[in-house]
């Protein structure tokens, strides 16, 4: 059995025992000589400041009530400015992340915001009023009427697909007028495969660029022959792999001959009026920038409508040479009638909507 010192007194063993308890507490439990808090009472006993008068009693080693030591969770209320500070703290971290999230989203949102031409309804509506009549070469002329619609449906595809690589750099009603001719020869696979060359030139010509168009459609028929059975393909990927098809003929195909809207197409007259309305954001450069910069913000259930009712418009209205802006019904909404009208007689009585609208060949 071990002896306890003759200079063992309760008083000292408590205070140890206090000071590891209320270490772990909190450091609390240091004595006065180490910068405590504790203070004698008048009965000579170490006690936390306001023992005795309501505040908690700290427990001994053995866990009983009455010792000079404190328990951890007792001494928790003396560390509650800490806490508190921290809780703040917290509270505003988390206050200034969550501000700082909400200025994210904010910012994502005006960043993903839609950007939108000034007045595009109002022009698109007036250019729907001035295209009603349908009386322009497209409405005619133009790709969808060019095939003979009581053939086979992988003939009319082939025919929608040759009419349209004709179409390029040619007005309407020559490319019209060579398919008549190639129809009245058989226009299939298999009556373009067996044609010479020279026939084949005489047939399609004077469209632009003729020589090359009669090289474009031999390969590209082969190819339909080899592997697409005789048909055309289905996608735009596909569709852009053939000799002589861009993508204004691609997206064309796709809706004339598959039903199916896989962009705008867009040729030099839909090229042209984008940029005198201003339906970009920039001024575009080619056609393809003009389609792209059209998809980001034209809604989709106008981009069948669009190549149709541009093209007409650009056919009898906006013309490359001398637009009739007085005639238009947009001439006040757009940038491009304005500054032509101020060259000229600003007060000037615009003309009836049916002159300016007579078919332009």
């Amino acid at each position: 059995m071990t002896s306890i010192s003759p200079y063992f007194t309760p008083g000292v063993l408590t205070r140890n025992m206090s000071r590891r308890v209320c270490a772990a507490a909190g450091g609390r439990g240091r004595d006065r000589d180490r910068g405590s808090n504790l203070v004698k009472n008048p009965g000579g006993r170490w006690q936390q400041p306001g023992e005795g008068s309501g505040r908690p009693v700290c427990s001994d080693a053995a866990g009983q009530p009455g010792g000079d030591s404190v328990q951890a969770e007792d001494c928790a209320p003396t560390n509650a400015p800490r806490q508190k500070r921290g809780r703040l703290q917290a509270s505003s971290k988390s206050t200034k992340a969550t501000g700082q999230a909400q200025a994210a989203v904010l910012s994502a949102d005006e960043t993903n915001s839609k950007w939108e031409p000034k007045d595009w309804r109002e022009q698109w509506n007036n250019i729907r009023e001035m295209r009603k009549v349908r009386d322009a070469p497209v409405d005619h002329m133009g790709a969808e009427q060019c095939f003979d619609k009581t053939a086979a449906p992988e003939v009319m595809r082939y025919q929608v697909l040759l009419s349209l690589m004709l179409s390029s750099q040619t007005r309407d009603h020559v490319t019209f007028a060579a398919m008549k001719k190639l129809r009245d020869h058989g226009l299939t696979v298999e009556s373009i495969l067996k044609m010479e060359d020279k026939t084949l030139g005489e047939l399609i010509y004077p469209v632009g660029f003729w020589r090359s168009k009669v090289k474009y459609i031999k390969q590209t028929t082969a190819i339909l022959k080899e592997q697409y059975s005789g048909d055309i393909p289905n996608s735009i990927s596909e569709l852009l792999k053939l000799p002589g098809v861009g993508p204004k003929m691609a997206h064309l195909v796709m809706k004339i001959a598959w039903n199916n809207v896989s962009g705008i197409s867009v040729d030099t007259h839909v090229h042209r009026i984008i940029n005198r309305l201003k339906w970009a954001k920039k001024e575009t450069k080619n056609p393809e920038e003009s389609r792209r910069a059209l998809e980001e913000w034209m809604p989709r259930e106008l981009w069948s409508e669009t190549n149709w009712l541009l093209v007409g418009f650009g056919q009898q209205m906006c013309l490359p040479v001398n637009p009739r802006c007085a005639g238009c019904l947009n001439r006040d909404i757009c940038p491009t009638a304005k500054n032509n009208l101020r060259k000229t007689n600003p007060g000037l009585p615009p003309s009836s909507l049916r002159q300016p609208c007579q078919q332009q060949q």
